[in-house]
């Protein structure tokens, strides 16, 4: 396919995808309908309307740069505030919640899973992608798509339509909790408070007022960046040690396979160096600063790249079943969130958060708690988001590898 950029353009490509990370960065955080759509929808969109008016290819190894290095290194300083012992001390109601909402997770990708096996390709791999995004977030869905090998066509569909669920979920978990009928059946403390001291009128989004101007120095990020290396290499190498070890004959079951599938996986080898060395020396990463800002925004990169491969035909073609995938996930999930909690008698700004935590990530949630005023939730919206980073990888690679028995 001949287009105005060729694949060994490589200054142009690289200019492309960080000038349209920017760009969904810079309307998401200055428009609310920016928001809605979500940034990483829009750098998504920004890509497959350039490859699709010939202007970016298709495939280049610029692309192939941003899944091998850039990806890694996120993970890794998304993580580095993924304290074990912090998580389990510091959510309290949250973590239950949390749980909650992860099984709800899983019981909507097993049901969604049966109901559409037959209608759509790669249904196995994509619902071990999906586990990852709805108990973690966008740092799992690329490690299990890493790991799966979907091919890059159906895997943009499924981001794509993945997004647009999580834009429409997130829209009504911020409508829940100030809702009259969720209120007269579920505790809602935090909720009083803020009506009882007014709305607080701001012309942020939530994107900006979570992701405002913060105190970083020169150091700070050469210490960050550094050790965000330092622990992907150690992680990787680990990786390939326990694969090398592990890894059964040929001819060998799934629970055989498991323990190579599971510790020689770069990603999950990254998640348990990450949290080793966050509980190991909690104040040295919790002193970094930078972190979250730099993995998002090459996060953010990421998800311009998924559009890069996108047939818009092939998209237009597989996307409408998808929709209803990711659509059933999500209402199972927020449906069993609130009936659950409902019986262990927990409060619906918890509730909803959590479910928000699964659904978008820590990001997500942290910012809903921030645009609802819940402020003693925001630590905790991070905390449990990060949690769900820790188990959504592994979790999504074994549903994707029990799944793969069910279909040809």
């Amino acid at each position: 396919m001949s287009t105005l950029v060729q694949a060994n353009d490589t200054w142009v490509l690289w200019a492309i995808l960080f000038l349209f990370a920017t760009i969904s960065i810079f309307l998401e955080q200055r428009h609310k309908w920016a928001e809605r759509l979500s940034g990483p929808v829009i750098g998504l969109i920004l890509a497959i309307l350039a490859v699709n008016f010939r202007i970016i290819p298709t495939a280049s190894g610029v692309y192939d740069a941003v899944w091998d290095y850039f990806i890694p290194l996120s993970v890794a300083m998304l993580l580095f505030r993924a304290n074990i012992k912090s998580i389990i001390k510091d959510t309290g109601k949250m973590f239950l919640c949390f749980n909650i909402s992860a099984i709800g997770t899983l019981i909507g990708v097993i049901i969604a899973f049966f109901l559409l096996k037959n209608f759509i390709p790669e249904l196995d791999k994509m619902a071990g992608i999906l586990t990852g995004s709805y108990i973690g977030g966008g740092v799992n869905l690329f490690a299990v798509a890493s790991s799966t090998q979907i091919s890059e066509t159906m895997l943009s569909a499924e981001v794509i339509a993945d997004n647009f669920v999580m834009a429409l979920v997130i829209f009504v978990l911020l409508w829940i909790p100030s809702s009259a009928f969720f209120k007269k059946r579920y505790n809602h403390p935090f909720q009083t408070q803020i009506e009882e001291r007014g709305k607080d009128d701001t012309a942020k989004t939530m994107s900006a007022a979570f992701w405002g101007r913060k105190d970083i120095s020169l150091l700070d990020i050469a210490i960050t960046v550094a050790t965000a290396f330092v622990i992907v290499t150690v992680a990787t190498k680990i990786a390939a040690g326990f694969k090398g070890v592990l890894t059964p004959g040929e001819g060998a079951g799934f629970w055989a396979g498991l323990p190579a599938l599971i510790l020689g996986n770069q990603y999950v080898m990254l998640t348990v160096v990450s949290v080793v060395a966050t509980s190991l020396f909690p104040k040295f990463f919790e002193n970094l600063k930078g972190a979250q800002e730099i993995g998002t925004y090459l996060i953010y990169v990421f998800f311009v790249v998924i559009g890069c491969p996108a047939d818009l035909k092939d998209v237009i073609f597989n996307a409408p079943l998808l929709f209803v995938f990711c659509g059933l996930i999500a209402f199972i999930n927020i449906a069993w969130t609130l009936l659950i909690g409902k019986l262990f008698k927990q409060n619906i700004e918890e509730l909803t958060i959590a479910a928000n935590a699964n659904i978008g990530g820590p990001s997500t949630a942290a910012a809903m708690a921030v645009a609802k005023g819940y402020d003693m939730l925001v630590v905790s919206a991070i905390l449990v988001g990060l949690w769900g980073y820790i188990i959504g990888t592994p979790l999504g690679l074994i549903i994707s590898r029990w799944f793969s028995a069910f279909v040809p």
